[in-house]
């Protein structure tokens, strides 16, 4: 039987943890052919490592113009080409407004904003080249809507989502697709600076008990099948959308 994503040659950066292993897992099972990016080089090189011949790491700093241009070139000559980008490099940081300073700020826009941009801005030549394209950045539930002490990240996501939705209208004439993944609370260590800043882990699950209508988090496979969809031809005509994988929690 034909896999979904044979054939799919995708480069996808934030992958060494969390969701975005997860969405490796996803891919290399469902046949495409992956180059990871992280900031963690002995954490990206042990996954890559894991899931074999078909995944190569490349180290990255997604603050950095020059660290993505040359990632994505030599991603796209490991590859043969660009069929998917997946841009889940982020970063958390939580506290009220008068705690935060100007370098938390700069330093959340550039790991959740500014990378895009510098990501969108290389890969997009090579998937022209391609003839067809699938971008999927990761924002978060914070993006729609955030909590206390989380104003500056809910910021930077709610620009992710704006950024994809936008960024899908000027690609369109291109047949490349742009969409965002805005998932809820997920069990990963990600979320630490809020879990910390809520009074530690059983208040965190106790708000989540409340406020989610599945009552529990999500667990980073949940989240991977929604890459692997927008990845694949299955979403041919999904496209400017921010896709909520939050347990109904928005809606509550």
């Amino acid at each position: 039987m034909k896999k979904r994503l044979s054939g799919k040659r995708i480069i996808i950066t934030g992958a060494v943890n969390n969701i975005g292993k997860a969405a490796v897992q996803a891919f290399i099972e469902e046949g495409a052919k992956v180059v990871i990016g992280d900031i963690d080089v002995e954490r990206g090189e042990s996954v890559a490592a894991e899931f074999g011949p078909n995944v190569l790491f490349i180290p990255v700093d997604v603050t950095l113009e020059h660290s993505v241009a040359g990632f994505i070139e030599t991603g796209v000559a490991w590859l043969g080409g660009l069929d998917v980008l997946a841009q889940n490099a982020g970063l958390m940081a939580s506290g009220r407004i008068t705690e935060m300073d100007s370098e938390q700020f700069d330093k959340l826009f550039a790991v959740n904003v500014r990378g895009l941009f510098f990501g969108a801005k290389y890969a997009v030549p090579h998937l022209r080249k391609s003839g067809r394209g699938s971008i999927i950045n990761t924002a978060s539930l914070a993006g729609k809507r955030g909590r206390p002490g989380l104003t500056i990240y809910s910021a930077s996501k709610g620009a992710v989502i704006a950024f994809g939705t936008t960024l899908a209208l000027e690609l369109a004439v291109d047949n490349i697709r742009v969409n965002t993944i805005c998932p809820g609370w997920v069990d990963t260590a990600f979320n630490d600076p809020i879990v910390d800043l809520m009074g530690g882990r059983a208040e965190q699950e106790a708000t989540v008990a409340a406020s989610v209508p599945l009552g529990r988090q999500g667990q980073p496979a949940e989240i991977a099948p929604l890459f692997v969809f927008l990845a694949s031809d299955e979403s041919s005509y999904v496209n400017a959308q921010a896709l909520l994988a939050d347990g109904g929690a928005f809606n509550s």
